[in-house]
């Protein structure tokens, strides 16, 4: 395989799981050292081809800033930040209750935001760029995920205003909007049991069925190298046409 990332650094979160471990092993596969964070301290012990990994919630600031500067210390800096931890679920909107609505915006984007605060400045010194994960659903209102919805769309214009804000630096910053992807996460997602719309649910299914992890996790590193140096700011698409009409 191409070796796009030799002697750099990508940090990832998320790295656990799903799309965030496809991530790190192929960044990994490309010649990075991977430095991986996520809550799943059994997920990261597993993942040998981390070259550093933290155990975190990604909703806390303060551990954001810690495992960033640990990564410097150890690796040198970072020269990708790829934004993948994540958290999906449905609710009705009347019964979404205020410890859930905060943990969606915890996770899905105040850690996006913590963790640009802190590797911002490496990845300026390194002419590096910043991966978001977002999702169809932020570009799209879903049925029953409404604070899901709310988040994503968050990640989408956090990522658009963080690129115009250093579009004048060597800093580029994207973001991904995947439709269906076959994770843990999806796995176990699930719908109230009572008062659901089916017919409202179908129509955001997709008619191409679900993603790889590994299907993202290109794109990711697409974005992240330099193939892709002219793009900046945008969400990119790979939803199978969901979000097309």
């Amino acid at each position: 395989m191409e070796q796009r990332f030799a002697g750099k650094v990508a940090l990832v979160t998320g790295a656990a799981s799903g799309i965030g471990r496809a991530t790190a092993e192929r960044f990994a596969e490309e010649g990075a050292s991977v430095f991986g964070l996520d809550r799943d301290a059994d997920g990261l012990a597993a993942l040998e081809c981390l070259a550093g990994h933290v155990v975190l919630d990604v909703s806390d600031r303060s551990a954001c800033v810690a495992a960033v500067e640990r990564c410097v210390a150890e690796l040198g800096g970072v020269d990708v930040l790829a934004n993948i931890a994540g958290i999906a679920g449905a609710q009705h909107f009347t019964e979404l209750t205020e410890e859930r609505y905060r943990q969606f915006m915890g996770v899905n984007v105040d850690g996006v935001v913590w963790m640009c605060q802190a590797a911002i400045p490496s990845l300026l010194e390194r002419g590096g760029n910043i991966v978001n994960l977002a999702s169809s659903s932020g570009l799209m209102g879903g049925a029953y995920t409404v604070a899901y919805c709310a988040s994503k769309g968050a990640v989408v214009q956090l990522t658009r205003a963080l690129a115009m804000e250093y579009v004048k630096t060597p800093l580029r910053v994207n973001a991904i909007a995947p439709g269906n992807v076959t994770t843990p996460l999806t796995a176990g997602f699930s719908f109230p049991s009572e008062g659901i719309d089916w017919d409202l649910v179908m129509r955001y299914s997709g008619l191409r069925g679900s993603a790889a992890p590994e299907e993202i996790a290109a794109l990711v590193c697409f974005l992240a190298s330099d193939d892709a140096k002219n793009i900046d700011g945008a969400i990119i698409s790979s939803d199978g046409a969901l979000t097309t009409g």
